[in-house]
């Protein structure tokens, strides 16, 4: 009997492990590997934002947005410097991949650490992304780059866009009132291996072009880091049509982040959309709680979602209502 007991209690020892790992594992992770403009930024250092840094903001706390995109790299880079290892270790079951690379596969010639060929290696890595992400049972949703802000007719497609950061504030130059594409062949190579692999596409070089597009010439700069002399402390400013800044950053990602959701439907029902986001760590665009208070307009009322941090009690007005809506994570004392 004591023996019949023990094995009891072996069970339910293990069964109680199971339960504790499934419940450890029930939240959805969606991976995310692209270059500069999917990447996370140095808070410290300016308003400089990738659209996949403040995704989070757009996802109930069931969704967590793991970025692995890097400043510069391209498919080939990524691999090359290990990167992309660590992803796929990292995969399990039920997750979610995004893959947005071309800004710097387009750079260099044959042989160069970032370069890749649109319709060769540029196919081949896409491929073997979805193909690595399937094989572990994780979803791959596939994008195209994001358009560059270019308003010239002949482009300088030699400008890497890493160099931009450098670019100091100048009066521009149009010539053209329509977006003209910098991107060639290499927005058409995740559309074709999508297609041929039949796993989810977004198209968002169109999404962004036409964002771009609709705001026009001096509108668009709003989007990204384009800083007057003097602004964050950058003394001679910053002219950059390829980074967001917060405010773009968050417009894109609430663009793709439905895009995502229409192609993958399941994650529909976490999807969130809120004007005011408050992050410590710089993923929403509000750093303070307070700050989020003070920008609701006066007699209005407002939903403030709070993705992280803890906070003292903000200073309400009776002129505004406001509802927080917090991850469990998250304190207000």
């Amino acid at each position: 009997m004591k023996r019949f007991f023990n094995r009891i209690s072996v069970v339910v020892a293990l069964f109680s492990l199971l339960l504790t790992m499934t419940s450890s594992n029930k939240r959805i992770t969606i991976f995310m590997i692209g270059d500069s403009t999917m990447a996370n930024k140095d808070i410290k250092k300016g308003p400089e934002r990738g659209w996949g840094m403040v995704l989070q903001g757009f996802f109930t706390e069931d969704i967590l947005v793991d970025n692995h995109a890097l400043n510069g790299r391209s498919s080939r880079s990524f691999i090359l410097e290990g990167h992309w290892q660590k992803v796929y270790d990292a995969m399990k079951p039920g997750d979610y991949l995004v893959i947005q690379f071309g800004h710097n596969d387009e750079k260099g010639t044959i042989g160069d650490k970032r370069h890749t060929d649109a319709g060769l290696t540029l196919d081949d890595n896409y491929r073997m992304f979805a193909r690595a992400a399937q094989s572990k049972g994780v979803t791959p949703i596939i994008m195209n780059a994001v358009v560059r802000r270019n308003f010239y007719k002949k482009p300088d497609l030699g400008v890497d866009d890493e160099s931009l950061r450098n670019v100091a504030y100048k009066e521009e130059a149009v010539n053209s009132d329509t977006l003209i594409d910098t991107h060639g062949n290499y927005i058409l190579t995740p559309k074709n291996v999508a297609l041929m692999m039949r796993v989810p596409y977004v198209d968002a070089n169109k999404i962004t072009h036409d964002l771009e597009q609709s705001l026009g010439i001096e509108g668009s700069r709003k989007l990204h880091m384009w800083l007057k002399p003097g602004e964050y402390g950058v003394a001679k400013g910053r002219q950059d049509n390829t980074h967001y800044n917060i405010y773009g950053a968050h417009r894109v990602a609430s663009l793709l982040v439905d895009a995502m959701a229409e192609v993958c439907p399941e994650l529909k029902p976490y999807v969130r959309h809120y004007d005011y986001i408050v992050s410590a760590k710089g993923k929403g665009n509000y750093m303070t709680l307070q700050e989020a208070v003070d920008a609701v307009p006066e007699g209005t009322a407002a939903t403030i979602s709070i993705i992280d941090g803890n906070w003292e009690k903000p200073v309400i007005p009776n002129t505004k209502k406001i509802k927080f809506v917090k991850y469990s994570t998250v304190t207000i004392k």
